[in-house]
């Protein structure tokens, strides 16, 4: 078996995603990221075989980075507003990144039914906190997540696409109001206030 290359995976994929996300995946080949590394293309084939494995590692990866940007350690209420004001930013600051992952396909990334946004580990536990402390239904609470993050994922989805100018603090009053009438459908008291600030 031939040895390692000594280029680390690791460092060829934050180069790799460093490029996605100033000029967008069709940016993106072995000869450039060779270029960019300063490498022969060998690490980058000797570690991925092909660019689909590549691919599959770049999105995973993107997806890590983009998942640690969107998600805070908030915790209750707090966290699904942050999760939406998330979308946002990641749409504004780095728009390449989003479309890439959310909008072209060519990550190939599927993530599922829209159950996957409540039932997820960490979601699924933050969604039931929050129907204990709030004595609500956790059917309530997961529809309430669900259709606030679809409702941010519209906007930003608005954003990358270009059909909407507007401001980062406009759009995360929309999603505010948003998520408002989504805890007021799902039958929050929100004229109540507990440790949490809900």
């Amino acid at each position: 078996m031939p040895s390692s290359p000594k280029i680390p995976k690791e460092t060829i994929l934050k180069h790799a995603l460093e490029m996605l996300i100033q000029d967008g995946y069709s940016s993106i080949n072995i000869k450039s990221l060779a270029r960019r590394i300063g490498c022969s293309t060998q690490p980058v084939s000797w570690h991925f075989g092909n660019m689909e494995n590549f691919r599959s590692a770049l999105t995973e990866y993107a997806l890590d980075y983009a998942n640690a940007k969107m998600l805070s350690a908030s915790e209750g209420m707090s966290a699904f507003s942050n999760a939406g004001i998330g979308y946002i930013d990641l749409a504004f600051d780095e728009p390449n990144l989003f479309r890439y992952l959310y909008m072209t396909g060519e990550s190939g990334y599927h993530a599922g039914g829209f159950d996957i946004l409540t039932t997820a580990d960490a979601n699924s536990v933050m969604v039931e906190q929050i129907a204990a402390q709030a004595g609500i239904p956790v059917e309530k609470v997961r529809n309430f997540f669900r259709d606030t993050i679809i409702y941010a994922h519209g906007l930003a989805c608005f954003i990358v696409s270009g059909l909407i100018k507007a401001g980062k603090e406009e759009l995360y009053a929309m999603v505010n109001r948003g998520a408002y009438g989504f805890m007021l459908q799902a039958g929050f008291d929100l004229n109540k206030e507990d440790d949490n600030g809900y």
